[in-house]
Parts: C-alpha cells; structure tokens; sequence
C-alpha cells in the first residue's frame, strides 16, 4: 500500500467511523438517558425509593449515569476506530494514533457537550424561578388563584382548600416551590455540571483505553496472539461491566443491560470492520 492509499484509508476510517459512530452516539444517548431521567427524577420525587439497596454502589449513584454513559461511548467508538482499522489492516502505531486522537478530542467533545447541557438545565431553571418571583411580587392575586386551582385539581376544596393555599402562600419560597413543581414541572438540580462533565471525560477515557490495551503492548513489547482478538476480548468484557453497572442506573435486569450493551457494541464494531476491509480493498 502506498503513502498515499495510506492516508486516504486512514482519512476514510476516520470519516466513516465518526459519522457512524456520531448517530451511534446519538442513539445511546436516547436510550439510555431517557430511562436514566425517568428513573433519577422518581429519586428527587421520592427520597425513599430503593432504599433497600445497601451496596457500594449506592454511594456514587448520582454520577453514576454519567460515568456509564461515558464508558459505553468510549469504548465502543475506541473500538470502532480499532476495527475499522483492523479491517484495513493498518499497523499498530497508526491504531493508537487513531485511537488516542479519538479518546483525547471526542472524549472532550462529549464532556464539554455534558458540561453545557447540565449548566443550560440549570440556567433555565434559575431563570423561571426569577419569573415565578416577579410574578408572585408583582401578580399576586392572580398568581394566587393559579394555587387554588392547582389544589382544586388535585381534590382539595372548601375550607381546606382555603386553608392549603393560605399556608402555601404564606411564603414565598414555598409558593415559588410549588408553582415551580406543580405549574411549570420542575424540580431543581444539585448535580455539579463540572462534575458532569469531568466524570464523563474520565470514563470515557478510562473505558475507551480498553480496546488500545493489547495494542499498546505490542508497541511497547511484541505481542504474539492475534491483536484485533485480543482487543475484542478485552472489549467484551468492559461491555459486560458497564452493562452491568446500566442496570443500576435504570434499574433494568442486569442480563438484558448486559446483553444490549454487547449488541449494539458489537453491531457497532462489525460495520466499521467491514467499512476499513472494503476501503482498503477499494483504495489498496
């Protein structure tokens, strides 16, 4: 192969990967964060939910879903990168150039998108809350009546319904509270958008190393089993952890997070392998 079928293989890997993996991504996303949101918003509703659950694990749940989410996306896009590359059987040293330009820039990518995402939700809220207040300073009345038919709703009525909505607005970070809950839905959040993010960067690169491992000593040392197996051994089995740990997060049988975690790795793997086979053979 020469330098120049070289770098248009390369270039096309990474084109094809990144597209592939950017939906790939996207769906992940979905998938799990919408179980995620569901199950960690039931957590601020109710404070005493699973309590039974004693283990470790319970300790790091609030960032937990983040760690998760950035261990499947960087090691299933490491991966890809390595099997797209495997496909074209590029070298050892082009693998981990790939592979660790992919960890550092889409590792960070990811965490800076975590980071806004988390501090937009919180600007939001902080600004509805000031509009809640202006209108309770300036609206009263009107923002008083909102109570009586919010509980009017809810089955309150005559004298006790009077008596709800004079303790609720008998102050004013209580009404703010609850016209923020009950009218406009929502709950403040406590998580840390730098947090977020950091645990997201750190997991995605902690995970996302995983796929290079075997690599990685065979650039340092010679390795003499087959490299791509090896890599997709080592793969598997963080598939399997961070399965394992997705099933905490949303609370889903651990043998079906497992197993869906491995498919759509796998699935996910096998279309870049075949894409890097045909690309070298197209451009060889």
């Amino acid at each position: 192969m020469t330098i120049e079928h070289l770098l248009w293989t390369i270039t096309a890997v990474l084109f094809v990967s990144d597209s592939c993996f950017s939906n790939f991504d996207a769906d992940v996303h979905f998938l799990f964060y919408s179980k995620y949101e569901q199950e960690h918003h039931m957590e601020h509703n109710e404070t005493s939910i699973h309590t039974e659950q004693k283990t470790f694990l319970r300790h790091f749940q609030n960032y937990l879903g983040e760690f998760v989410y950035g261990g499947i996306d960087g090691s299933v896009t490491t991966f890809a990168v390595v099997a797209g590359a495997a496909g074209a059987e590029l070298s050892s040293s082009i693998v981990l150039i790939l592979g660790f330009a992919n960890l550092l820039a889409d590792g960070f990518s990811m965490s800076v998108g975590a980071y806004l995402s988390q501090k937009s939700v919180r600007d939001s809220f902080d600004k509805y809350r000031a509009t809640e207040y202006w209108e309770i300073e300036h609206m009263p009345d009107q923002e008083r009546e909102e109570i009586r038919e919010i509980y009017r709703a809810k089955g309150f009525e005559g004298e006790l319904l009077d008596r709800v909505v004079d303790v609720i607005c008998a102050d004013k970070e209580r009404w703010v509270d609850v016209m923020m809950k009950e009218e406009l839905g929502l709950i403040k959040e406590h998580k840390s958008p730098f947090t977020i993010g950091a645990t997201t960067y750190f997991s995605f690169l902690l995970v996302g190393t995983i796929p290079l491992l075997a690599y990685i000593w065979d650039y340092t040392g010679g390795f003499e089993v087959s490299l791509f197996e090896t890599s997709s051994v080592l793969t598997g089995m963080a598939f399997i952890v961070i399965g394992f740990l997705k099933s905490y997060v949303t609370n889903t049988p651990r043998l079906k997070s497992i197993l869906e975690t491995l498919l759509l790795g796998t699935l996910a793997a096998s279309m870049a392998y075949f894409v890097g086979d045909l690309l070298e053979k197209i451009l060889a």
